[in-house]
């Protein structure tokens, strides 16, 4: 089985060989986490460049926010949120490879033509049938991820007889139809925290080698959800801990990108793993 290790972000070759961390900016007023914390262009550069010098190779910025329950925003406002963003990070970080968190080709087009590398939706094509076909045009990897649902429904009674074999044939449905566009990077995300239970996720994180049969890079975002701080009654803000443990399985099981809201602790966590395989 040889897995895929590199992707082409902007014509240049991403070695996935040794696991690589996405940072989080949600320039979201209503996240589940930092929701409101970078509304401002001073405090997006801050926080960006923080997470640029703490080792992140990729920033996923999202102007939706997907937390369960969360408010329904047009496609009018996510875009006048966004593509500012982008093109003030370019602007200020030319090497810079930002992924855009959006299930809207529309988004997901303009937010490329103004700098960004990849695509991020979280719904793998599901909420917007364009999507697949803008991806194959644009030529940039795509991150196609499992949800049950969407946003506003996904955890009102999150239901499966198998959720490791149907998430990974939900997936592999998927990027069939990516191979046949001739999307070249594709990129696994089994959607912790999407329209599952707790015990769902420690399912899905307990068989994330299985996903490995597709031979395709697998990235894992598990960042202070609920899966976390719900079992250890603690908030959001107190799961940096439990957050790293998990990505540490997660890295065991073969992800090769972290998505995370703490960079540094990640590229810590996947320094001390690449130890054990030297």
């Amino acid at each position: 089985m040889k897995i895929k290790t590199s992707i082409n972000c902007k014509g240049n070759l991403i070695d996935l060989s040794t696991p690589k961390v996405m940072g989080i900016l949600n320039i979201t007023p209503d996240s589940f986490f930092d929701g409101g914390k970078y509304k401002d262009e001073k405090a997006i550069l801050l926080q960006v460049e923080k997470m640029l010098i703490d080792g992140a190779t990729f920033i996923d910025v999202g102007a939706y926010s997907s937390r369960p329950g969360a408010k329904h925003i047009s496609e009018e406002e996510e875009i006048n949120r966004i593509v500012p963003v982008v093109k003030l990070l370019v602007s200020h970080f030319p090497t810079i490879l930002i992924s855009i968190d959006t299930f809207r080709s529309k988004v997901a087009q303009k937010c490329i033509e103004a700098g960004a590398a990849l695509i991020n939706d979280i719904s793998g094509g599901d909420l917007d049938d364009k999507m697949f076909d803008v991806v194959a045009s644009l030529q940039v990897p795509y991150i196609v991820m499992h949800m049950q649902g969407n946003p506003q429904n996904m955890q009102e009674a999150p239901a499966y007889d198998n959720i490791v074999t149907e998430v990974f044939y939900e997936l592999s449905k998927k990027v069939e139809k990516l191979n046949a566009l001739h999307v070249h990077d594709v990129i696994l995300d089994v959607g912790f925290g999407f329209g599952k239970s707790v015990v769902h996720n420690y399912e899905l994180l307990k068989n994330l080698d299985y996903f490995q049969q597709m031979e395709l890079p697998v990235l894992t975002g598990v960042s202070r959800k609920s899966m976390l701080y719900k079992p250890l009654d603690i908030t959001p803000q107190e799961a940096l801990n439990a957050t790293t443990i998990v990505n540490t399985i997660a890295l065991q099981k073969g992800t090769q990108i972290l998505r995370v809201h703490d960079v540094k602790e990640a590229v810590e966590t996947v320094k001390i793993f690449g130890l054990m395989n030297n």
